[in-house]
């Protein structure tokens, strides 16, 4: 049942990660996100993945790890930004989760990414222009699968669990 299942979607640096923590404390659900389910079951880093295997194996991966996510009870999912580049992650998405399209503009991006202490292999180059490539690529895609959007720009993530919240009880109303 979707309102089991909340999953986020949306570029790096949109804040899945963190307002998911926040979701899943508030509701008393585990978080799963899906990028750490690869990292722990791999025993390296996501960029390490990529570096080392590529991208098709890392697909490969998080299509196994949404999966998993999904397949239980309630749960909260925090995706990464590429899950919705697979018809068949979409459509799991579709069918299982209340999901939301956490977004906002590029430079908020940036600047958020920028902030982490972590490697992004995003930042590497004009990270501007990166994400504004993944943007134009993905908003349909991410449009596709949302059953609702949240501007994050200028929100803190507790406002922003909160607007997912307030969603998912319109949804059930």
């Amino acid at each position: 049942m979707p309102e089991q299942l909340i999953a986020l979607v949306g570029l790096s640096g949109a804040g899945k990660s963190s307002v998911g923590q926040l979701l899943a404390a508030r509701l008393g659900w585990p978080l799963a996100d899906t990028d750490a389910l690869i990292a722990e079951a791999a025993g390296r880093s996501v960029p390490q993945i990529f570096a080392e295997q590529g991208e098709a194996y890392f697909r490969e991966r998080e299509a196994a790890a949404l999966g998993l996510a999904l397949a239980g009870g309630p749960a909260v999912v925090a995706t990464g930004g590429g899950i919705v580049l697979r018809p068949a992650n979409r459509a799991l998405l579709r069918a299982r989760a209340f999901t939301v399209w956490l977004d906002a503009p590029i430079d908020t991006l940036v600047a958020r990414l920028r902030s982490h202490d972590q490697r992004r292999p995003l930042l590497e180059g004009d990270p501007a222009a990166r994400l504004a490539a993944l943007y134009a690529a993905r908003a349909a895609l991410y449009a596709e699968v949302a059953d609702a959007r949240v501007a994050t720009e200028a929100l803190p993530a507790e406002d922003v669990a909160e607007l997912v919240l307030q969603a998912l009880a319109a949804r059930q109303a």
